[in-house]
């Protein structure tokens, strides 16, 4: 069964559950790398001190935890008895009501395989496995010669016929296909959840949990500007504004603050300075194209935010996302960069939003041009969220990436409520706000990191994997960013570095390995749907983890819940301290 069927079953379901399926509740608790690497800038929850008291004597502060601890684990634990006693009551009723169902109707198997029996379950478990081989088989076949010739294209560029070699390297899949590591920038002391490269590709920018920005030269491998943002929690985002000679930095945190970072004054920088406040964390940002003073926000209080430099108060209010009533926290936008008005949004439902600034009447329609979903999600009750929406470079596709599910492509033109065009299967998306992003000078790529610890990255027309790449020791790789004019990339996750990759290997890959991760994958995305973590399970969890965090000083986690703080999201009467407390994830995005 589904961990319902006893009080000790409960219990132990909740203690050897370590997959979380909401985007921001973390996975392994035992694995000390990753805590270390959660450690370091994460924010606390609303019962914990604030970032500004870390000064603190830790002995005291520890003692006086402790004490807050037991009493919040003994309310605790009188509510896990009752909510145990109702699990196993509500357990029994189940299974006597699949006792039935299975009496009615012999062809519907179980879904918990120990249920069969001998024969029954051996034959179970071989058809089980030959699906998948199958459905994996599918996912790496062979891909059809490519179109672009290196060595033919080498000849005519010394005949003087083609004056865009460099710009089709950069989207041919003979190159894709040779990536590897180049280098490893290391200068940050916690996990790297942002990178950026500059409109001319020769600065990298990171952001990280230590609350640091460093402004790399790639090439060299050399920190040029490392500098405090000002920032009071996880710096999720820091870009370039384009056209502005690489000498402002936009930022955003989980402290819900949009700053901005004068860099003119290189190679020192202290002139950080707040140009909005979200009332939850700020995930993502969205850069208008060609505009050094615009740029758009988002946050967990589902508002989004016009930023002009150019104004005395630069923050306006575009539009609070609402599904009828209820407000959609946010997690992810991004401006379509053939159309600069258009903008689309994602976060903690299943729905992609498209909203056009001149055309939001927040009384038609919640003031959304159109909304995209894949039809199987539209009406279940999965907990879908959108962790990363992007656009093609030419604004006409859409990706977005769901928590625990797969990649889809949304055509921009297509009317209300079409269906996706492509899906992109093989990762997996659950414990980390992933992003996702195209790759190649015409979006003919499609790139995203998984939970496992590696790189994915598909042709965009046949979803075909064409490389695999192991990118972080640590766990997820989070960020994926391409050079604006180089086959280069750079990506990032809980490891402590920024790695850049550039097709250098010998041979093109052999995609070693890969059936065994894409299997491990879906295994445990399937064990995971089969057990669904509620609010409770992940309450417990988070105030166990607690314990041990303090018990080894490090600073605890916030509660990991995403569905239940929706609410939260409604009291616009929340201060700003409070809200971003409220919903702060355990994970980097």
């Amino acid at each position: 069964m589904s961990g319902t069927g006893s009080s000790t079953d409960g219990l132990a379901d909740l203690v050897n559950r370590s997959l979380p399926s909401s985007p921001e509740e973390r996975s392994g608790a035992e694995a000390g790398r990753e805590m270390d690497a959660d450690g370091t800038g994460d924010g606390s929850n609303p019962n914990d001190t604030s970032t500004e008291s870390q000064g603190t004597n830790p002995e005291s502060s520890s003692e006086d935890t402790d004490l807050e601890s037991m009493e919040d684990i003994d309310s605790l634990l009188m509510d896990l008895e009752n909510r145990l006693q109702y699990h196993s009551e509500e357990g029994e009723i189940r299974e006597e009501e699949e006792d039935e169902e299975d009496e009615d109707d012999d062809e519907e198997l179980p879904r918990v395989c120990v249920q069969c029996s001998g024969d029954n379950h051996a034959q179970y478990l071989l058809d089980q496995d030959r699906a998948l081989e199958e459905w994996i088989s599918s996912e790496v076949s062979a891909l059809p010669r490519p179109r672009w010739r290196v060595l033919t294209a080498l000849r005519e560029r010394q005949l003087g016929s083609s004056a865009r070699f460099v710009y089709e390297a950069c989207g041919a899949r003979i190159f894709v296909q040779r990536f590897h590591l180049q280098n490893e920038l290391e200068g940050h002391t916690s996990c790297v959840n942002t990178v950026h490269f500059n409109q001319r590709g020769t600065w990298l920018a990171s952001g990280s949990d230590d609350l640091k920005v460093i402004v790399w030269d790639w090439v060299r491998g050399q920190p040029v500007l490392n500098f405090s943002s000002g920032h009071k929690s996880n710096v999720f985002q820091a870009k370039f504004l384009p056209n502005c000679g690489d000498s402002v930095l936009a930022m955003c945190s989980r402290d819900g603050q949009v700053r901005i970072a004068e860099l003119s004054e290189a190679p020192y920088c202290t002139n950080t300075r707040c140009v909005a406040q979200h009332r939850g964390a700020s995930h993502k940002l969205a850069l208008e194209p060609d505009s050094p003073f615009k740029f758009l926000t988002s946050g967990e209080d589902a508002v989004v935010f016009a930023i002009d430099l150019r104004q005395g108060r630069p923050a306006s209010k575009v539009v609070v996302t609402k599904e009828r009533e209820r407000k959609v926290g946010l997690y992810t936008i991004f401006v379509n960069p053939a159309n600069i008005h258009q903008f689309a949004v994602g976060g903690r439902d299943q729905f992609v939003r498209i909203y056009d600034q001149r055309k939001i009447d927040q009384n038609e329609n919640n003031g959304v041009l159109k909304k995209f979903c894949p039809h199987h999600l539209m009406n279940c009750d999965s907990r879908a969220n959108i962790t990363c929406v992007v656009y093609s470079h030419d604004g006409t596709e859409l990706l977005a990436s769901y928590n625990d599910e797969d990649i889809y492509l949304f055509s921009s033109s297509h009317n209300d409520g079409a269906q996706y065009v492509k899906r992109y299967k093989g990762h997996r998306n659950n414990t980390t706000v992933k992003g996702v992003n195209f790759y190649g000078p015409k979006s003919e790529f499609v790139a995203s990191g998984s939970d496992c610890g590696h790189i994915f990255i598909w042709d965009k027309s046949s979803c075909q994997i064409i490389q695999f790449m192991e990118g972080d020791k640590g766990g997820s790789v989070n960020c994926l960013e391409s050079h604006p004019s180089l086959p280069v990339m750079a990506t990032s996750g809980l490891d402590y570095d920024v790695k850049i990759w550039a097709p250098i290997a010998e041979a093109s890959t052999e995609l070693t390995g890969l059936k065994n991760v894409i299997k491990k994958n879906k295994l445990e995305r399937d064990e995971d749907n089969l057990h669904h973590t509620d609010l409770f399970d992940s309450q417990m969890l988070w105030f166990l983890m607690r314990h041990v965090t303090q018990r080894n000083n490090r600073r605890p986690w916030g509660p990991p819940g995403v569905r239940a703080r929706d609410a939260d999201l409604d009291d616009s009467d929340t201060s700003d301290e409070e809200g971003s407390r409220d919903r702060m994830q355990c994970l980097p995005s």
